[in-house]
């Protein structure tokens, strides 16, 4: 729901509230960006320096994606400038960069006190919510969505008023101006952005600014065969992180720093009951023991002394439930059985027609976790009663919020520098770490730099929830589907990571308070794409005691596995041709049946009988009119070595390609992604303690392991996709599909070799 301006000053006058209507609209901030000797600023989004260098800020969390390359991209195309001189610098923490698409997605997670008045990205009381709460989360592929927009206005000002500066000394008309290169020109003259950014940011921005036509798009027909991996805008990053010279959290050295190693106790509120602190006294280098009521940390000249000091203290844990896997399918299972479901999603008449299904199928997730290279890291300092944390967050602002409340700091005595994230897949929305390094830092008195071993990382990583679904239909003439419904039994895991993130509960709050409640956000990805005229969707709130949270791909990492083999599974029992039998469906979205087709030509598609080895699938993310799609065609078979994926052909929309080499990066790495949930990163659990403690040990794709990759970018008009999360969700079901059709199995638990062939 939207207000307009006067709407909300003659409704406050009206209701003698028009102080609280003022405070509704959107405030104005100071340049956030620091401007350093040389620089001019435009606005919140871009230096000039008298070098010519344009500094762009971005204030999305670079955790491999390429964002840091891509909004200063965004920025270059509108400003004319020279990609050489073009660098990306990390935003600082400030409402001027909300991210308002995502605080509406939200929403439900922080729960505005009227709903109607906050679901919508231009809803002034969201955007006030947004920027009070400086929420610049990154999550859910909304870059582009937010900064796209505001990158473009900021450079386009910044256009104009280098235009109006070199105008004033050419004595000419600024709209006769033009830029590229770095250069504003005009009649075969031409100043350099540098030399005029001075008089340039005295000068005011038009209102609007003016715009280029057309927003930056690379096309198929731009990258010729012959010269493929060619881009005109390389990685800003790329470079350093080559050489090795790129900064991570764990890189971070300030002087007389020490360093901190820890030990959690098992999941869930277990509480540390003893430790042998004489044990640690001979470990040369230890500085101290700082005692949680949770964990139990040494700090030392080294990380390697203290966790040697911290493995010698062999710290012990009081635990009152132990968690384990045997309770946990158990719950599930009792859950799809006998819970009472909640209704989430509907279309036509539901299943109020579907006494007896046709058909009914179970399907079983497990944990899976997130396989991050880098574990968590951060550095704090705290002097004078002024805390600086040094950590790569996804949702900084929350992070600053639960260190002051930690440390019982004011928010204004907490500075974070954002740091890059060497890969999160959204496992950096949580930041335990941050709250446990600003304790130790207090009380070792010096700079602290907290490092999770690998075990702890395991210990403490909120996986992607497990699931147990029955999906059932009736079907109508000719064996397709006439009533659809979806039954999943699971925790309501995006309530809990809200109540983690908004309201800074601890886990076991969150879990307390989500109890019992449908999760539509847990369920994304059910409600077919296909021409289903009735559809139901049902969530079973389940308990399990495993704290779980957010993941790359999110629900559609598992709903797409379910809903693709279910509908191979017709299609077999139906005797029809798997992708005949899609096709037949899809008339309501071109862009989906498309993929499909083009996908089955690049994977040589033979229909997937014949003991080929072939499985297809396809998946929608999003709404029907911006969502973007993919469809992929998996070959695999087993051997002496287990099983082998040998090549995977994906055909995806997104719709306008801004960036095409970081797109296809990104649908690559989702692909590889989603083969290490379909073939392993489950986690099993034991009296509270992960099974798995090493990377090694979660059966992730090695490069001998990985497929080859081919893929048909196709060009569209359509509004531009995210592409980081949407090469995860088909790989589960066209790898399980194209099992079926080599060993005549179908596997309907993921990680797809649980029960083995």
């Amino acid at each position: 729901m939207r207000f307009s301006r006067r709407g909300l000053l003659v409704g406050g006058a009206a209701g003698g509230g028009l102080l609280v209507a003022w405070a509704l609209f959107p405030r104005r901030y100071r340049p956030p960006l620091p401007v350093g000797q040389g620089e001019a600023a435009f606005g919140a989004w871009l230096t000039i320096g008298e070098d010519g260098v344009v500094a762009v800020a971005v204030p999305q969390l670079e955790m491999g994606q390429g964002v840091t390359t891509l909004l200063p991209q965004i920025v270059a195309t509108e400003l004319g400038a020279d990609w050489r001189q073009v660098a990306a610098v990390p935003a600082p923490v400030s409402g001027a960069y909300a991210n308002y698409p995502l605080a509406a997605r939200w929403s439900p997670l922080w729960r505005p006190p009227i709903p109607a008045l906050a679901d919508e990205p231009d809803d002034l009381l969201l955007r006030r919510w947004a920027e009070d709460e400086a929420f610049t989360a990154t999550a859910e592929g909304t870059t582009l969505a937010a900064y796209e927009l505001p990158c473009r206005e900021a450079a386009a000002a910044a256009r104009a008023m280098l235009c109006m500066a070199a105008a004033e000394r050419w004595g000419v008309e600024w709209e006769a101006c033009e830029t590229s290169e770095g250069f504003v020109r005009h009649d075969g003259k031409a100043l350099s952005f540098g030399a005029l950014a001075r008089e340039a940011a005295e000068h005011d921005p038009p209102d609007p600014p003016p715009l280029r036509p057309q927003p930056p798009a690379e096309k198929a027909a731009d990258f010729p065969a012959e010269d493929a991996l060619q881009t005109a805008f390389p990685r800003l990053d790329l470079p350093s992180k080559v050489d090795g010279s790129y900064l991570f959290a764990g890189d971070v050295r300030l002087p007389n720093m020490a360093y901190a190693a820890i030990r959690h106790g098992p999941i869930d509120r277990a509480e540390l009951s003893s430790f042998d602190a004489p044990a640690a006294a001979g470990q040369q280098g230890l500085i101290a023991v700082v005692k949680g009521k949770r964990w139990l940390a040494a700090v030392a000249e080294n990380w390697w002394a203290a966790e040697q000091a911290v493995t010698a203290m062999a710290p012990r844990f009081r635990l009152a439930n132990p968690l384990s896997s045997a309770r946990i399918a158990e719950a599930l299972d009792d859950g799809v059985r006998r819970g009472e479901p909640q209704r989430v999603a509907e279309r036509g008449e539901g299943d109020s027609a579907m006494a007896k299904p046709d058909l009914a199928l179970r399907y079983d997730v497990a944990p899976a976790v997130h396989g991050t290279i880098e574990t968590a890291s951060c550095t704090a300092r705290l002097e004078n009663g002024r805390l600086e944390l040094w950590l790569a967050s996804q949702a900084p602002e929350a992070a600053r919020r639960a260190a002051a409340k930690a440390l019982g700091l004011s928010l204004s005595d907490v500075v974070l520098y954002p740091m890059p994230a060497g890969g999160s897949f959204d496992r950096r929305l949580e930041h335990e770490h941050a709250i446990e390094a600003a304790l130790i830092a207090r009380e070792a008195g010096r700079p602290v730099q907290l490092v999770w071993s690998r075990w702890q990382e395991q210990l403490m990583v909120r996986p992607r929830p497990p699931v147990a679904a029955v999906l059932s239909a009736r079907l109508g003439e000719g064996g397709y589907i006439d009533t659809f419904r979806a039954r999943l039994a699971m925790p309501p895991s995006t309530l809990e990571f809200g109540r983690r993130l908004f309201d800074n509960d601890t886990t076991w709050a969150a879990i307390d308070g989500a109890e019992g409640e449908a999760d539509p956000m847990a369920l994304e990805g059910l409600m077919p794409p296909y021409a289903i005229p009735n559809v139901a969707v049902d969530h079973v709130p389940v308990r399990i005691g495993l704290l779980t949270g957010r993941m790359r791909g999110n629900a559609h990492g598992y709903t797409a596995f379910m809903v693709e083999s279910f509908i191979d599974e017709v299609a077999h029992r139906n005797g029809q041709e798997p992708l005949a039998f899609r096709m037949a469906m899809l008339g309501q979205d071109v862009r989906l049946a498309q993929c499909l087709q083009r996908a089955a030509r690049l994977g040589a598609w033979g229909g997937g009988g014949d003991a080929s080895g072939q499985g297809i699938a396809c998946h929608r993310m999003g709404d029907a009119e911006t969502g973007g799609r993919i469809a992929l065609v998996a070959t695999a078979a087993t051997g002496e070595g287990g099983v082998r994926v040998s090549r995977l052909a994906a055909a995806v929309d997104i719709g306008r390609v801004v960036n095409r080499d970081i797109a296809l990066q990104q649908i690559e790495g989702g692909l590889i992604f989603g083969l290490g949930l379909a073939l392993g990163s489950a986690a099993e659990y034991e009296r509270g303690l992960p099974l798995s403690g090493r990377l090694g040990a979660l059966g992730l794709p090695s490069l001998e392991d990985s497929p080859e990759i081919v893929i048909d970018l196709i060009d569209s008009d359509a509004e531009a996709f995210d592409p980081g999360e949407i090469g995860v969700p088909p790989v589960a079901p066209a790898v399980a599909n194209a099992l079926f059709s080599a060993t005549g199995l179908r596997l309907r638990r993921l990680p797809l070799l649980s029960d083995g062939l």
